[in-house]
Parts: structure tokens; C-alpha cells; sequence
């Protein structure tokens, strides 16, 4: 070798043109063939560390009355909002109640929906521009099998995830409960309905028997709704093992609203999804922070 060309590899080594570019896999499954801005966004709703998310949803009162805890959301959501990974609502709440200068994504619920009152899930979605009016991170639309407006969800679904791949933002298919019995085979059903028609995300159901059969179906990452309120330790419990069989984050509302300390609660449930608490160590915090006594 010559004097030159030893110049010439010393300057190439120094520049790291010898060297490979690490091309890796983007860290949430499914999305390694989307967009820059979808990939930005979800990457706000998940933590790249872990992958996973804790959700704080309040989207309730486009459905039902508002319940135990979600009044006065002005006053309940700041001290809570810090703790989230991401928040989940409607874009009336959006405008009324979270700050402007909040750095948490919203994912937005992208759905009107008919309410108690009426037949559920005879829904319409938004526009899209008004979503991006809201910088929305994530757009969700409610969809559901096996009832008389499957039809309808679907197409919402695929209208919302058209507007998404435009604008690259992201989509959650949530799912909703049919009238029939549902099992880990309709869920799985279900997510993978979603992810098939474009969904980035799906939010869904846990079930005792069989979950991990709902994750490992679906190729996009599982968010599991919270449901309805359990005692404290027992949901705990609950996020434990949904997390433990794949799931990619909790979203909660009632679990967290309605407990004795929303905040101790909160906290608690992102050190199982984040930290890999068990269950009883998440309890024991909960107990900590609270100053509850039992």
C-alpha cells in the first residue's frame, strides 16, 4: 500500500466511511415499513426504552354520562396527566380541559358515537384536518364484530386510516363488545380485522384463557382497556398479566379515577408496564404513596 493510499484510509476511518450504517428495526412491531411522522408519533405514545405505554383515558362522556370521577375533569386531570404516558380523548375535552403547552401526545377519539340511550356503535368519524388542528398523535376508531353495524366501524376504520397514511398519523382500532359471547378467539378476530385494514394499534380486551393467542395474532402492537373499576390490588394484578402475556400498554380510565389516590395509582400501574414490577411490589408502592392504611 502506498503513503497515499494509507492517507486516504486513515481519512476515510476518521469520516466512519469504512464503517456499516446501523440500519435497525424501528422498536414497535409492524411499523418498520410506515412513514417518518407516523414512526415520530408513535414513539410519543410509546416509550422507545420499553415499548410500551400507559394511556389515561377520559373519552367516556361521548358514551355515557359522566361517571364516578370524571367530573370536573379540569381539576381531576392535572395532577395525573404528568404521570401518563399518553392521554386519550375527544377533541371537546382536547379544547376545554388540557393545557396548550402540554408535551403529552393525545391520541384522539376519532369517533362521534351514539350513545346509552340509543343502539351503540351507528358512529362517524371526524375530520382529519380538525385532528391536526389538535396535533393529535394518534386518531381512535371505535370497531366491532359480529353486530349490525360491523359494516359501518369497518368503514370508519378504513376512512380514518386513508386520512392517517396521508397526513402520517397513526390509528387505533378499538374494539368494541358484540352481542355474543366474546372470547379470546373473537378478540383475536378482531385485532387482526384492524391491523389487516391499516391500524397501527388496537386496543382491546383482556381475556382470562388464552390472551397471548390475541397479541401473537395481531401484528401490531395490543393496548388492553382498564374495563371497569376492580379493587386496587386486583387490577394491579390484572395489568400484571396482561403485560406478561405481550400486551404493549394499559389504557385506563376508571382503575385510575376512582381509586382512593389516582396518583399513587397511576404510578403504580406504569411500574409493572415500565419497570416489570410483580404485582404485590406494585401494591406496596400504591400502599407507599397513597398513606392508605388496610
Amino acid at each position: 500500500m502506498t503513503e497515499k493510499e494509507e492517507i486516504m484510509l486513515d481519512k476515510n476511518e476518521d469520516l466512519g466511511m469504512n464503517n456499516f450504517f446501523d440500519n435497525k428495526s424501528f422498536f414497535l412491531k409492524g411499523t418498520d415499513h410506515v412513514g417518518w411522522g407516523l414512526k415520530n408519533r408513535m414513539s410519543r405514545i410509546f416509550n422507545p426504552k420499553t415499548g410500551r405505554t400507559v394511556m389515561l383515558a377520559f373519552d367516556h362522556g361521548s358514551v355515557l354520562d359522566s361517571t364516578a370521577g370524571f367530573d370536573q375533569l379540569n381539576l381531576s386531570m392535572p395532577p395525573l396527566i404528568h404521570f401518563a404516558d399518553s392521554i386519550m380523548c375527544t377533541r371537546g375535552i382536547v379544547r376545554a380541559v388540557i393545557s396548550p403547552s402540554t408535551r403529552k401526545p393525545v391520541c384522539l377519539r376519532f369517533t362521534a358515537a351514539s350513545t346509552v340511550l340509543s343502539e351503540l356503535n351507528n358512529d362517524t368519524i371526524l375530520d382529519v384536518e380538525d385532528a391536526i388542528r389538535l396535533n393529535a398523535s394518534a386518531l381512535g376508531v371505535t370497531v366491532i364484530l359480529g353486530d349490525k353495524y360491523e359494516a359501518q366501524t369497518i368503514r370508519n376504520l378504513v376512512l380514518a386510516v386513508d386520512s392517517g397514511y396521508k397526513y402520517d398519523i397513526p390509528v387505533m382500532g378499538i374494539t368494541s363488545i358484540s352481542k355474543q359471547d366474546c372470547d379470546a378467539a373473537y378478540y383475536a378476530m378482531v385485532a387482526r380485522v384492524c391491523a389487516e385494514n391499516g391500524a397501527n394499534m388496537v386496543k382491546t380486551y383482556y381475556t382470562e384463557k388464552n390472551f397471548s393467542k390475541v397479541v401473537n395474532k395481531c401484528p401490531v402492537p395490543v393496548i388492553v382497556a382498564g374495563g371497569k373499576k376492580m379493587p386496587e390490588q386486583k387490577f394491579l394484578e390484572f395489568c400484571y398479566r396482561a403485560i406478561d402475556q405481550g400486551a404493549a400498554g394499559i389504557n385506563v380510565g376508571r382503575n385510575v379515577f376512582q381509586a382512593s389516590s389516582p396518583v399513587a395509582m397511576i404510578k403504580a400501574i406504569s411500574s409493572i408496564v415500565h419497570d416489570n414490577l410483580l404485582p404485590e411490589d406494585a401494591f406496596q408502592l400504591y400502599r407507599e404513596l397513597s398513606n392508605l392504611s388496610y
